[in-house]
């Protein structure tokens, strides 16, 4: 389960994933961001908020998250990782190498300084 939120005054997509990720989760997010990213053109960033990585529910809930991020990266200029997981940086290497979007792995405490990286604050 992912809790998630639009910050359309920041142009900010924040999620926080609470339980093992479902496919439908996803479907559930891109409902509420694709008619935002097609109005405006895309995202300022994404904050996933996770002290824990939650993981899974099974291999369709992982292929929904592949599909997901196919179909959004190009649409979101930064990406935060706030976790103190071990797969925070192992996601931000992976992610890099297939992600047009600006990646910063950081600590489940820095949320506020990943929120300042992705509002171009801390510039």
């Amino acid at each position: 389960m992912i809790e998630h939120s639009l910050d359309i005054e920041h142009s900010i997509l924040f999620l926080h994933p609470q339980a093992a990720l479902s496919a439908d989760d996803f479907v559930q997010v891109a409902n509420e961001i694709d008619p935002y990213i097609e109005r405006v053109g895309g995202l300022r960033g994404l904050i996933i908020d996770a002290a824990i990585f939650p993981g899974w529910e099974g291999l369709g809930a992982l292929m929904s998250h592949l599909r997901f991020v196919k179909e959004h990266h190009k649409h979101i200029k930064k990406v935060a990782i706030v976790t103190d997981s071990v797969l925070g940086g192992v996601a931000k290497q992976l992610a890099s190498h297939f992600v047009s979007a600006d990646i910063r792995h950081f600590a489940a405490a820095d949320l506020d300084i990943a929120k300042e990286w992705v509002m171009g604050l801390d510039e």
